[in-house]
């Protein structure tokens, strides 16, 4: 299946939060999305691996991608080394994507500049035709996505640009509270993180508002780049 787009998370549930109605959007405009989760979460001090598997694939038809799969790396513990970004690769060879969109490149969990320096790299390596790849047997062709784009987490990162994404925040939100185990939930009797409280629920609608008001919509989501921006003329711009 070729792909548009393909969201790699560091953890279920990463996409929806950083990306997740940017992705709606592009799926409404009639692009082709999958989602590839490099681990099941199974470190996560809420729920389990079993749970967040069954909670991504609903997050999963909310967006309304196309595919989601998990290459079940270690949760904490992955390394972007070979044996990893080989993994990722056969991902994005798989799927030939024109645009990847990877974790943020500096934030509170470790697993998120690891995972989007290990895509960005895989990126890169992936258009190599000495690296030699097979799935199920098949002999694998060279594929390098023309932009790798990081959204943002955790942290205020400036943006390199942002999206807007008036009309819909609510697929996001939907898509992100699908993960039921580790958000506010006061009913809870599970230790606190500092995702589980009000006010991070709260700051899905609130940090897409202020970066929209920046540009002067609605709901806007921020991404960075390793590479300039380019547009067709200043008319594009918003």
């Amino acid at each position: 299946m070729k792909l548009d787009i393909l969201a790699f998370g560091a953890h279920p549930d990463d996409v929806e939060l950083g990306c997740g109605a940017t992705i709606a959007k592009e799926i409404s405009l009639g692009k082709k999305v999958g989602i590839v989760d490099l681990t099941r979460g199974e470190l996560g001090t809420r729920g389990s691996a079993d749970l967040r598997d069954k909670e991504a694939a609903n997050a999963a038809k909310i967006l309304g991608i196309s595919v989601r799969e998990n290459v079940c790396f270690a949760d904490g513990f992955f390394l972007n080394d070979k044996e990893h970004q080989l993994e990722v690769i056969k991902m994005i060879r798989k799927y030939k994507p024109d645009v990847v969109l990877c974790n943020a490149i500096d934030d509170r969990h470790i697993d998120h500049p690891k995972g989007s320096n290990l895509v960005s790299d895989a990126c890169f390596l992936s258009g190599l035709l000495k690296i030699e790849t097979e799935v199920e047997g098949m002999q694998q062709e060279k594929w390098r996505p023309k932009q790798v784009y990081h959204y943002i987490q955790w942290k205020n990162i400036e943006p390199d640009f942002v999206v807007d994404v008036t009309g819909f925040i609510d697929i996001k939100t939907k898509a992100v509270l699908a993960y039921s185990s580790q958000f506010y939930n006061p009913n809870s009797n599970e230790a606190e993180t500092p995702i589980t409280s009000r006010n991070f629920t709260d700051s899905i609608n609130y940090r897409a508002k202020d970066l929209g008001r920046l540009i002067g919509v609605d709901y806007a989501e921020g991404f960075n780049t390793e590479r300039y921006v380019a547009v067709e003329n200043l008319s594009k711009l918003i």
